[in-house]
């Protein structure tokens, strides 16, 4: 299924080319189209590796002409016509193609050089950073899917017995019983997000069991999303992210500054526990459990990315 989709238009040597970049949940796709002709299609794998994908354009008449795709930006996808050693066009203008290879390797290459980077620069080389980046995959995987099952679990029960503090106590039941499972096998369930899923529920289950009432079963994401937010603040401003800002970069494809990445999440963790504030209070049971399940999740990724691309060290940075 396709997510987002970009179209660039160019003219090479008078005929009309199109590329369509589209991206799917495990794959990057781009397609050399001349008129509704299809030249070539290239993809690759979000998992597998980074990299520039190039069309070859050369012909009878044009020798030596490529396409290259890539990312121009943290969100947006650009071209690049390129003949023999000369750029003949750009779809944005001043902007470099090889975006994402430079910001994995600490720095965002000009176009003028190529896309190479100064071997001499601070950075990660990319076969490197794409070893790196699969064995935390590998490594994460299982805790990831662990914390997708419980909160597929929280919403269907509160979804279909309407009952919010039953859905809490059924994935708090589930999320401990992932604890003692852990100890039977080997692949790690609790190293990712789902240690913090499982108190997230606990907490709503305790609340619910002490109050009697729904409203604390929404409120957990306000009241635990306030408690975290200070306890990053406290350790990006007087520990310099020494604990959870550190811990926070072994998950990152590129280096960070730990205080940055720390306080950014504690910012991140003020807004979102106002808008699930906002929303318990100002829409029905129901939406909140469609917000918090589903629609929470695309405006804290997106503040994430923000927060990364603050939190990012550059190669001027002093070390």
């Amino acid at each position: 299924m396709r997510i987002w989709t970009y179209l660039r238009p160019f003219s090479h040597h008078g005929v009309d080319y199109t590329v369509e970049v589209f991206f799917t949940f495990t794959k990057t796709f781009s397609r050399l189209f001349r008129g509704n002709e299809l030249l070539d299609e290239q993809s690759v794998h979000h998992v597998d590796e980074i990299q520039t994908l190039v069309h070859n354009l050369a012909n009878d008449e044009v020798e030596d002409a490529r396409v290259e795709v890539d990312y121009v930006s943290w969100w947006s996808a650009g071209i690049a016509v390129i003949q023999g050693e000369d750029t003949v066009y750009e779809s944005h203008p001043g902007k470099n193609v090889r975006f994402a290879e430079g910001m994995m390797q600490g720095s965002a290459p000009s176009p003028a050089n190529d896309g190479s980077s100064d071997p001499a620069s601070p950075g990660l080389d990319i076969g490197q950073m794409i070893e790196s980046n699969q064995s935390k995959w590998q490594r994460n995987k299982y805790s990831i899917y662990a914390d997708l099952a419980l909160g597929a679990l929280f919403y269907l029960v509160g979804k279909f017995t309407e009952d919010l503090a039953l859905a809490a106590i059924v994935g708090a039941g589930a999320g401990l019983a992932l604890v003692v499972l852990q100890r039977f096998v080997k692949v790690d369930l609790l190293g990712g997000f789902a240690v913090f899923g499982t108190i997230m529920l606990v907490i709503s289950a305790a609340f619910s069991l002490a109050l009697q009432d729904d409203y604390w079963v929404q409120m957990k994401g306000t009241v635990l999303g306030l408690l975290t937010s200070g306890v990053f603040m406290i350790d990006g401003v007087l520990r310099q992210g020494a604990y959870f800002g550190a811990r926070m970069e072994r998950y990152m494809p590129l280096p960070l500054h730990h205080n940055r990445i720390a306080v950014g999440m504690s910012g991140l963790g003020v807004v979102m526990a106002l808008a699930n504030y906002y929303v318990a209070e100002n829409f029905s049971e129901d939406f909140w459990l469609t917000w918090t399940t589903f629609l929470d999740t695309p405006l804290s990724i997106g503040l994430f990315y923000a927060i990364i691309f603050w939190a990012r060290k550059k190669p001027t940075d002093p070390a």
